[in-house]
């Protein structure tokens, strides 16, 4: 089937407008995506007058959710609950979602399903993990879109067939790197000396981020200048970074406004941290890496499991071993010296980022929406074997243990 016939109700369940990293996602893929379709419209939890503005913004309908803004667990539950008494919902063909919840209501309500996240919920939350398997093992869900091999490769031990499976890596905006500015010109525009060697980390400035890493090495390396841009207030980080003078926090930039700190870098930062993603499974390739590919300047990053679907040691970026700060001095020093060494992963960088655009992303998805619908039987997998129940109780109780201790409903990978 061409994806020009298909149609498809996005399904998004946080109130927008939204600056989180998962509504970037899911709008501007659905904003690429629904040119390609042959009707799209979208559902989602607006304030009263918000449809019509959103309407336009988005270029497709915009039909609002009877859903509560608050409390977020009622407005999930209600998302779900209400969607399917919509016309939109009895129009569409795929129910295009990021919520499992609202991805069970439209199978079990007749239409198929395309998911859409980043998370590898099986490992995060064993016990979800035969019901993740039932679900995704129906009919008619058609596709889940991993972020990451690192979360398909979750979904694949859980026995979700093969056909129903997809990794497609998020993307960035050209025009947001279409007016490139040199180094020194961004710099003057910051107020910082020309000849001051710049590292730029964007982003939420938190401790989940692993900046806590950073801080030790701008301890260690006075000569730098240090720019960590994103800051929503007054934090632990920032009270952190107050004592050092090479570094400056920088509250949360405009799109415009953050292109000028990203030309001012000599180096830009992913922290080479494992803890966003071993201790709270909350960042699995983060979307600064694509935006960064295309920056024009070299990229510092942990080498863990998510980051190497896309950077690679040598060729696009300087990978270095997460939590080791020595590491991290090394390889900042190493990139604001060795000139020929920045040039090659820059070069590299800009090469593999032309494949990484929205527009690329919501074409692969077309095509494998449009592929499924042709195919969209697939034998479901036998039963659990022994081994395998008892693997997934352990799993569970371990989760238990963890949520009681800690608090967080999200296990550390194994």
């Amino acid at each position: 089937m061409p994806a020009s016939s298909i149609r498809v109700l996005f399904a998004f369940e946080n109130p927008l407008p939204s600056a989180e990293a998962d509504a970037e996602v899911f709008l501007t893929t659905a904003r690429y995506l629904a040119p390609a379709l042959g009707r799209a419209a979208l559902h989602v939890p607006v304030r009263p007058g918000q449809s019509e503005e959103l309407s336009v913004s988005l270029a497709m309908p915009v039909i609002g959710a009877w859903a509560p803004l608050k409390p977020a667990i009622l407005r999930h539950f209600a998302c779900g609950a209400t969607l399917v008494w919509r016309r939109a919902f009895r129009q569409a063909e795929i129910v295009y979602t990021r919520n499992l919840w609202v991805a069970w209501m439209a199978i079990h309500f007749g239409r198929f399903v395309v998911f859409d996240h980043y998370r590898p919920w099986p490992d995060q939350i064993p016990p979800l993990q035969p019901w993740l398997r039932r679900l995704m093992t129906h009919r008619r869900f058609l596709l889940n879109i991993c972020h990451s091999q690192y979360t398909l490769e979750k979904y694949r031990a859980l026995s979700v067939p093969e056909g129903k499976l997809v990794c497609i890596h998020n993307g960035f905006e050209p025009a947001r790197m279409a007016r490139p500015l040199p180094v020194g010109e961004a710099k003057r525009l910051l107020g910082i000396p020309p000849e001051r060697k710049t590292v730029v980390y964007t982003g939420r400035i938190n401790r989940r981020k692993g900046l806590e890493l950073v801080l030790q090495a701008a301890r260690a390396l006075p000569d730098l200048q240090f720019l960590l841009v994103g800051s929503y207030g007054d934090g632990p980080i920032e009270a952190e970074a107050r004592d050092l003078p090479n570094v400056t926090i920088v509250p949360w930039q405009a799109e415009e406004a953050l292109a000028r700190y990203i030309h001012a870098a000599d180096v830009l930062l992913i922290p080479p941290s494992s803890r966003p993603l071993l201790t709270f499974g909350s960042t699995v390739l983060p979307l600064k890496v694509f935006l960064y590919l295309a920056a024009g300047r070299p990229i510092l990053a942990g080498n863990t499991p998510d980051l190497r679907d896309v950077l690679r040691d040598g060729e696009n970026a300087l990978l270095c071993p997460p939590d080791d700060v020595a590491a991290l001095v090394d390889g900042l020093t190493r990139l604001t010296q060795d000139t020929a060494l920045a040039a090659r992963l820059v070069e590299g960088a800009r090469k593999d980022s032309r494949s990484l655009t929205w527009a690329a992303r919501a074409e692969r998805i077309a095509r494998a929406m449009a592929a499924r619908l042709d195919d969209p039987v697939v034998t479901p997998p036998g039963g659990w074997t022994r081994r395998e129940r008892a693997d997934w109780r352990r799993r569970s109780l371990g989760w238990l243990r963890h949520v009681l201790r800690s608090g967080n409903p999200v296990l550390p990978p194994r």
